[in-house]
C-alpha cells in the first residue's frame, strides 16, 4: 500500500512538472519593433524584431526565422512603395504543437523629393550659423532662402541674395543665398530679420526664425571660467557628443567675447582662432574688463619622484591648448594672448621623462612650447596654474611595466536611470557593463593590479562626475566598457575600440586586437573620439565598445557569463601586451 502511494505521489509530480513546462514553453510572440500592428514608414528597410518560447519554431509568411538560444529573433524587410505589406507571425511549439500568432502590416510612403516653388511665396529661410546670435561688425549672417524662383530676394533694407544655378542645387530652382555683414552703425537686439520677396508690384516679407543681435559696447565682453570641467569646444556640433573638444580649462581664466550662438560663447583667442564656451562655464566680468594678454617670464624645468614639471612665468592667467606627438614624443602647448618676453630656460639635469624644452612665437598673440619626452609612449600631462603661474605637469613613464606595479580604473558605462542601449531581451547595457567589470576588476587584481572602480553595484553617476573622480585619484591606465547599439539588428555587428589623443592610441589597439580573438567582427579602433571621458590628458584611457547589444547573436552571447569572462581576460591580455610592447 505504501509502495502504492508512493509510486502515485510521484507520478502526480511529475505530471503537474510537465503541465507546469508546457505552461511555461506555451508559445507566444513579443514584439519590441515594431510596437504596433499598423505601421506607417519613410524607410524602404525595416526589421521585425521579438521574442518567442525558446523551443518555438517562428515563421514569418513562409520564411523560418532563427529563433537564438534567448528566445529572440530578427527578420529583415524591404518594402514596396506600390503595395501594403503584411507580415503574419507564427510561432510554433517543437513537441506540443501549439502555435501563436500575431500581424504586422507596413505601409511605405517615402518621403517626397524637395520641388520648386510654384506659387508667389516664402517656403523656408536658413541662417548660419543657426540659432540666437549675437555678433560684432564685421560679423557675417548666411542667409539661404527658398522662395519662387526669377524674382528678387532682399534681407535688411537692400541687401540681394542671389538665385543659385539648379546644377548646383539638385535641380530645385528658387534658391536664393547671400550674406549681411554686420556694420558699426548696427544697433539692433533680439530682432527677427525680416527677407523681403518682391515680383513686380507684389513683395512679402517673411521673418527669420531665430533673433539677433549686435554685441553693445555696455554688455561684457569678458568672461571667466568657473568650475572644474569648463571646456572649449572648436565648433558646435549638432551630434549626440556636442561639439568636438579643444580641451578642458582651469577656473578663474578670463576669455575675450565676440558673439554668442544660442547658449554658447563665441571666444577670441588669437587673432585668427575662435572657439566656443557654453555660458554656464563662465560668469560675464564688468564692462570695461581688458582683454587677457601677458608678457611670458622665465620657463623653469624640474622634476620629482612621478612628475617632471615645466613652470611658464605669466603676468595674468590665459587660455591654452595641447597636443600630443609621436615620432619623436613630444608635448606641444599653445599660450593664447602671450608675447614673448623669455629669455633663459632652467632645466635640471635630474628629469625622468623631459628630454627638452623649446619654445616659439608661431604668431603675434599665441606662445607656443615643444616638450620633447625621453619614451615614445605618452603617459598624461595636466596643466593648470599656481597663481599666475602656468604649469605643465608631465607624468613619468612607470619604471616597472607590469599590472602588480600600476593602478587601473575601470569605468562601468552607464547606470541608474542612464540605461544606456537595450537588447531584444530588454536587458540593459548598464546591466552588462558593470557584470564585465566586475569580471575585469577580479582578473586584474589576480594579476596584482590596484583596481579602482566607477561603481560596484547598480547605481548612476554622471559623466562630469566620472571625470573629476578619475582626475583626482590618477590611475595609471583608464578602460571605459560599453555595448554599442544599431538600428540594423542583423547586418551589423562586431567590436571596436575608441580613443581621443595619438599618444593614447597603442592602448585601445592592444585591446582591440585581444577582442578580435573571440570571434568578433572587426569594427574597428577609432580615433578622435568625443567622449568625455575620452577626453582627459592626464592618464592613457580607452573605450571599449564590446560588440553589438542590438545584434540578436551578440547579444546571446555577452549574456553568457563564460564569455564575460572571456572579455575580461582579452582585456587584460591588451593591457598587458600595451605594457610589453611600451619602451
Amino acid at each position: 500500500m505504501l509502495r502504492f502511494l508512493i509510486f502515485t505521489s510521484c507520478l502526480l509530480f511529475f505530471i503537474q512538472q510537465d503541465s507546469f513546462s508546457q505552461k511555461s514553453e506555451y508559445p507566444f510572440i513579443k514584439l519590441v519593433q515594431p510596437l504596433k500592428e499598423f505601421n506607417l514608414t519613410s524607410n524602404q528597410q525595416e526589421f521585425i524584431i521579438g521574442s518567442t518560447c525558446k523551443s518555438c519554431s517562428l515563421y514569418i509568411n513562409k520564411d523560418t526565422v532563427k529563433v537564438y538560444s534567448t528566445g529572440v529573433f530578427a527578420y529583415e524587410i524591404n518594402l514596396n512603395e506600390t503595395a501594403d505589406s503584411v507580415f503574419n507571425i507564427t510561432a510554433q511549439h517543437i513537441l506540443y504543437g501549439k502555435i501563436a500568432t500575431k500581424t504586422v502590416r507596413y505601409v511605405y510612403k517615402p518621403i517626397k523629393p524637395d520641388q520648386s516653388l510654384m506659387n508667389f511665396g516664402i517656403e523656408r529661410i536658413q541662417t548660419f550659423p543657426a540659432g540666437d546670435l549675437i555678433l560684432k561688425p564685421g560679423d557675417a549672417i548666411s542667409f539661404k532662402v527658398k522662395a519662387q524662383s526669377g524674382d528678387k530676394v532682399i534681407v535688411f533694407d537692400n541687401t540681394p541674395l542671389y538665385e543659385m544655378p539648379d546644377s548646383v542645387t539638385h535641380g530645385i530652382k528658387g534658391i536664393y543665398q547671400g550674406k549681411y555683414v554686420i556694420q558699426t552703425s548696427d544697433t539692433f537686439s533680439k530682432i527677427k530679420i525680416p527677407v523681403m520677396l518682391i515680383k513686380g508690384d507684389s513683395s512679402l516679407i517673411k521673418e527669420t526664425t531665430n533673433s539677433f543681435s549686435v554685441l553693445k559696447p555696455s554688455m561684457s565682453d569678458v568672461v571667466i571660467t568657473k568650475g572644474r570641467l569648463a571646456h572649449l569646444d572648436y565648433g558646435l556640433g549638432d551630434d549626440r557628443l556636442g561639439g568636438a573638444k579643444i580641451g578642458y580649462l582651469e577656473s578663474f581664466i578670463p576669455l575675450k567675447v565676440i558673439g554668442k550662438v544660442g547658449s554658447d560663447y563665441k571666444i577670441k583667442l588669437s587673432n585668427n582662432r575662435t572657439a566656443y564656451i557654453s555660458e554656464d562655464q563662465v560668469n560675464p566680468l564688468p564692462p570695461g574688463t581688458f582683454s587677457p594678454s601677458s608678457l611670458t617670464g622665465k620657463i623653469f624645468v624640474y622634476g620629482d619622484t612621478l612628475y617632471d614639471y615645466v613652470k611658464l612665468q605669466l603676468f595674468s592667467k590665459l587660455p591654452y591648448q595641447s597636443f600630443q606627438q609621436t615620432e619623436p614624443s613630444k608635448i606641444i602647448v599653445d599660450i593664447f594672448g602671450a608675447n614673448s618676453n623669455t629669455n633663459w630656460i632652467d632645466q635640471l639635469e635630474e628629469l625622468k621623462e623631459i628630454k627638452k624644452v623649446e619654445y616659439e612665437q608661431i604668431s603675434d598673440d599665441i606662445f607656443r612650447i615643444y616638450i620633447s619626452l625621453k619614451h615614445p609612449q605618452h603617459w598624461g600631462h595636466k596643466i593648470y596654474y599656481e597663481g599666475n603661474n602656468l604649469i605643465i605637469r608631465v607624468k613619468q613613464q612607470p619604471t616597472n611595466l607590469s599590472l602588480n606595479h600600476l593602478t587601473i580604473a575601470v569605468d562601468a558605462g552607464h547606470g541608474g536611470s542612464n540605461t544606456g542601449a537595450g537588447g531584444p531581451t530588454g536587458l540593459a547595457e548598464k546591466t552588462l557593463t558593470l557584470q564585465v567589470a566586475l569580471k575585469l576588476q577580479k582578473v586584474l587584481e589576480k594579476e596584482g593590479a590596484k583596481v579602482i572602480m566607477t561603481r560596484t553595484e547598480e547605481s548612476f553617476f554622471d559623466n562630469k562626475e566620472r571625470i573629476l573622480f578619475y582626475r583626482d585619484s590618477t590611475p595609471d591606465l583608464l578602460i571605459s566598457l560599453h555595448l554599442n547599439s544599431s538600428n540594423d539588428p542583423i547586418n551589423v555587428s562586431g567590436t571596436s575600440t575608441f580613443y581621443k589623443y595619438q599618444g593614447f592610441k597603442p592602448l585601445s589597439n592592444a585591446i582591440y586586437k585581444r577582442m578580435l580573438e573571440l570571434g568578433l567582427k572587426k569594427y574597428g579602433n577609432n580615433g578622435s573620439f568625443n567622449f568625455m571621458l575620452n577626453g582627459p590628458i592626464e592618464y592613457p584611457n580607452a573605450l571599449v565598445e564590446m560588440l553589438f547589444l542590438s545584434n540578436p547573436a551578440e547579444e546571446e552571447k555577452i549574456l553568457d557569463e563564460g564569455f564575460q569572462q572571456q572579455i575580461a581576460e582579452k582585456i587584460t591580455q591588451g593591457i598587458k601586451d600595451f605594457l610589453a610592447n611600451t619602451k
